[in-house]
């Protein structure tokens, strides 16, 4: 089997189009590059299109490599017959590769291991042919100074049939598929830990039990949670009756005393080994999807957040509001770097808010503040009715914007490098300013893993929840491009083909040198070769620059075709750009080149139509019911305003504007069944929602979207 078999085998596409995704993949072609400017190459496959093909591939590489290991370490035992080779070389199935593999793998002594040091294999395979009828008197020939009795020369035999039956692939297989159709997962509470105020947001686990393959991933992600915090054990099973009447079938053929002996075994291999072994697989199969839901929803989570409406290049005055310490307030200049910070006490315990007005006032009139931006933590709603009473000179714009991950960036090591000289409360409220600003040139800088925009994600496999996250924030950053002039080595270093050390160079490069003029000055750059040029240029801007095109999508592989296209209608590159009435006179099949088919030719006259052009919305301000301050001002049957601040698989948690979010459960979304959250909210939407339930004790609210 080639790449390309195992690759169709799983997902419909061209072999063209996989065939020169790989090709491409293996020239060190980013996901990015190739899905933008190779559509003609690919057939116009897109982003998550080419992630599948790369994953496949990575997954058929490791099978190869697996195979190697275990025909190298069979033949290393001399017991690599001809058959097992051509079965092991045939199979592209890691689950039956491993089941061929497990007679010959090094492991523990076992029973079947000590029963065969005593001499009694030939036993096991004289029961096994199951044409002997007293086995007493076949087991009484096996007894010898190891073996003392007929009675421990048969249970010797039955491990070693055990062992055998516990290997036997149609058997493993069959069971599996038992355990995919019917397995059940089930927990109990741990007695002695019952009572334990921790234990009790599992309680719903105390006793449980659900399909496996049925159960949302959600709940088996809290309830493997509730048992590695030691509060319940789970389990997962099939009848065992049915199991053992599968094998018997299978294994024996016969109705002697061999065939009970067997029995006993099958009985005993069923037990020790076979469940034990196959409910873990199918646990761990269902914890494998159960963590790519999560980290699915994570992921789209996290893009929604990091592409959010930006308000742009302003002027903001930031607040990280607070008690007893006071509001941290920082002014920002429009691109985003620190005028000014103070610390001012409007409320409780101080209620210095005339003091504080003040301040406010003479920072908005002295550092011309073109809008307020609000952290959504503690004292958030104090804050933004304090911010509404005072009188400016000129209207203002104020928003509350999410604090998430703000703590974690100002502790971290690119704030410390950013402001050498301010403490954590200053870099914190610098970043609730650059947010509001651009939420995405700044959100790149904190740990996507702290921003919280997930459900579970300390349970789930790290390593693949960082290479997807990783991916989410590339794929954000180049769809919208970014400015090399103003852009932070943390946003440059996820740009096609940088990466974190060549963001590093350009940032040095440009610190000694000044603003770049234009993409081809890249190339200037320490160690920035030919093909991190081609990978990452389309993806920068350059605005005011030598060349308009440096401030679009456009490749600088492409730059001829427009400045014929120009040439071709009388006029100047620049003239061109953003001139729909000229732009629609072109006809692409004339500008194709064996670089560039129609597909590209299509997509560059799109961006010579707009430019540059942001795919995120413009920042709306919304505004909380000003009469909701605290859980208890809300009842059963209120309609307030809010803004979806998590999605999970069972609904989205809604920002009322106080301390608790409200949950809209799955069913509460809209009339109707919904299978998928995404397709009904996206975060930071802004709803209307109906308070269903309250609890106060708890700090739960419920919440419907479903408003008659």
């Amino acid at each position: 089997m080639t790449t390309l078999d195992f690759i169709q085998k799983q997902i419909n596409l061209p072999a063209r189009s996989i065939n020169n995704t790989l090709q491409l993949l293996s020239e060190d072609c980013t996901i990015p590059f190739i899905s933008r400017y190779r559509k003609d190459m690919t057939g116009n496959l897109d982003e998550t299109q080419i992630e599948d093909i790369s994953k496949l591939n990575k997954q058929f590489e490791e099978i190869i490599k697996r195979k190697e290991t275990i025909l190298k370490s069979i033949e290393e035992q001399n017991a690599l017959s001809p058959e097992l080779k051509q079965r092991i070389e045939e199979s592209y199935d890691i689950q039956e590769l491993e089941d061929l593999y497990l007679p010959f793998k090094k492991r523990k002594k076992t029973k079947a291991d000590t029963a065969k040091e005593k001499g009694l294999e030939p036993l096991a395979k004289i029961i096994m042919s199951q044409k002997n009828d007293d086995v007493v008197y076949l087991a009484s020939k096996y007894i010898n100074d190891q073996v003392s009795t007929e009675e421990e020369a048969l249970q010797g035999a039955r491990d070693i049939m055990a062992e055998w039956i516990n290997e036997n692939m149609y058997v493993r297989k069959n069971l599996r598929r038992l355990f995919q159709r019917k397995a059940l997962i089930s927990s109990k509470v741990v007695k002695a830990k019952k009572e334990e105020e921790d234990a009790q947001k599992y309680s719903q686990y105390f006793e449980w039990e659900e399909s496996l393959n049925r159960i949302p991933s959600h709940r088996l992600l809290a309830m493997l949670r509730a048992e590695s915090e030691g509060f319940v054990k789970t389990h997962v099973g099939i009848d065992k009756e049915e199991a053992i009447e599968f094998i018997e079938k299978t294994i024996i053929k016969s109705n002697n005393e061999s065939s009970e002996q067997i029995f006993l075994a099958i009985k005993d291999s069923y037990k020790r080994l076979l469940e034990p072994a196959i409910s873990n697989e199918a646990l761990q199969e269902a914890k494998e999807k159960a963590d790519q839901k999560a980290i699915e929803i994570f992921s789209d989570n996290l893009s929604q957040l990091l592409l959010a409406p930006p308000l742009g290049e302003k002027r903001i005055l930031a607040i990280d509001p607070g008690y007893k310490s006071g509001c941290k307030v920082v002014c920002l200049d429009e691109k985003g770097d620190l005028l000014h910070n103070e610390t001012i006490y409007p409320h409780a315990p101080q209620n210095e808010s005339g003091m504080a007005m003040k301040k406010i006032r003479s920072m908005v009139n002295a550092y011309n503040i073109e809008a307020i931006s609000i952290g959504n933590g503690t004292a958030s709603r104090e804050t933004e009715f304090f911010i509404k009473k005072i009188a400016f000179d000129k209207p203002l714009q104020v928003f509350v914007v999410s604090e998430a991950g703000a703590s974690v960036y100002s502790a971290s090591k690119i704030a410390r490098e950013e402001f050498p000289n301010y403490d954590v409360t200053v870099r914190g409220a610098v970043s609730i300013g650059r947010r509001l600003a651009d939420p995405l040139a700044e959100l790149v800088k904190i740990d996507a893993k702290s921003i919280g925009v997930g459900q579970y994600q300390h349970d789930v496999d790290q390593t693949q929840l960082k290479n997807e996250l990783d991916s989410t924030v590339m794929k954000c950053v180049n769809s919208v491009g970014i400015n090399l002039n103003t852009a932070s080595k943390s946003l440059l270093s996820y740009v096609s083909g940088i990466g974190e050390k060549m963001a590093e160079n350009i940032v040095n490069y440009r610190a000694e040198n000044g603003a770049f003029e234009d993409r081809k000055q890249l190339k200037k750059v320490p160690r920035l070769g030919e093909k991190v040029f081609q990978q990452a240029a389309a993806f920068i801007r350059i605005s005011h620059g030598k060349n308009p095109l440096d401030n679009s999508a456009v490749h600088p592989e492409a730059y001829g075709i427009v400045e014929k296209m120009a040439k071709d209608l009388g006029i100047k590159t620049h003239e061109l750009i953003a001139n729909k009435e000229k732009i629609t006179l072109i006809q692409p099949e004339k500008y194709t080149t064996e670089e560039i088919g129609i597909l590209g030719i299509r997509d560059i006259l799109k961006e010579l139509e707009k430019p540059g052009l942001d795919p995120r919305k413009a920042a709306k301000i919304f505004e909380f019911d000003p009469n909701i301050k605290s859980i208890k001002d809300v009842k059963p049957g209120m309609i307030l305003p809010g803004i979806v601040n998590n999605i999970t698989a069972f609904g989205c948690f809604v920002d009322l504007g106080i301390k608790e979010s409200g949950l809209v459960h799955i069913s509460q979304l809209k009339e109707g069944f919904v299978s998928d959250v995404n397709e009904v909210v996206k975060l930071h939407q802004h709803v209307q929602v109906k308070v269903t339930e309250v609890d106060e004790i708890r700090k739960r609210i419920q919440l419907s979207m479903i408003i008659q």
